[in-house]
């Protein structure tokens, strides 16, 4: 499987709306989380089947949505599970969420880079 390129900051807030409670971002292990500037959680998924630029240099490939498993019920601090997480993601999500990517263009990322879907 491709690295789990990134999950919208928007797509985590939406997911702890769901549940009632804040949801630490890193409880989702991604590699880069994006802002797309978007009120919308989920807005990722757009991008699967596109060429993706973030920044200057780097080329990503956008290849599926990230099917998750009972890891995001763990908070990252405590490791105290909360199974309503996964439901959640499973019940109006088809058990996604974020996506997986494949690097074509390597190079540094930063904070504010602008995310650009090329095709």
């Amino acid at each position: 499987m491709p690295p789990d390129l990134n999950l919208l900051l928007q797509t985590a807030q939406q997911l702890g709306e769901e549940v009632g409670f804040v949801l630490d971002k890193r409880r989702f292990r991604a590699n880069v989380y994006l802002d797309l500037g978007t009120t919308q959680g989920f807005s990722e998924n757009s991008l699967v089947g596109h060429k993706v630029r973030i920044g200057s240099k780097v080329l990503v490939a956008a290849l599926e949505r990230d099917p998750r498993c009972q890891m995001i019920t763990l908070d990252p601090d405590t490791a105290t599970p909360n199974p309503e997480v996964l439901r959640a993601v499973a019940r109006g999500h088809e058990g996604t969420a974020g996506i997986y990517a494949a690097v074509l263009a390597e190079g540094i990322i930063r904070p504010g880079d602008k995310v650009e879907m090329l095709d």
